[in-house]
């Protein structure tokens, strides 16, 4: 019962969570059930001054929900949604650069009708 339930945990995980707009940090995160599969969940937002609040907030957000999770790397996103566009960029100095081509198809997945771009240059 305990790993039904952690699965149905991890399933209610959304794959992406970013600002509706700007310039933010971004985190991406593997979210596992104890002792099982997990999956990759980017977050980003604009109230986060270092990559580590990110973290840190969804960390305690998915252990009240019995769930694990480490971050992979992090970068930012340049989200203009008035052009329908994403760019991901750069890396964190604490976690390291993401794999931003696992961002992107993320990113993808959520906003199909945008063009989404990545590169491993910029801050």
């Amino acid at each position: 019962m305990a790993a039904a339930a952690a699965a149905a945990a991890l399933s209610r995980v959304a794959d992406v969570e970013i600002d509706d707009g700007g310039v933010f940090k971004y985190v991406l995160v593997r979210v596992r059930a104890a002792g099982g599969p997990g999956k990759d969940v980017v977050r980003g937002h604009g109230w986060a001054e270092y990559h580590a609040d990110l973290y840190e907030r969804m960390a305690q957000e998915l252990a009240q929900q019995g769930l694990d999770c480490e971050c992979l790397g992090g970068g930012r996103l340049s989200h203009r949604p008035e052009e329908r566009k994403i760019h991901v960029y750069g890396y964190s100095v604490g976690f390291g650069r993401a794999d931003h081509s696992v961002t992107t198809e993320k990113l993808k997945a959520k906003y199909p009708d945008y063009e989404i771009t990545w590169a491993d240059e910029g801050y």
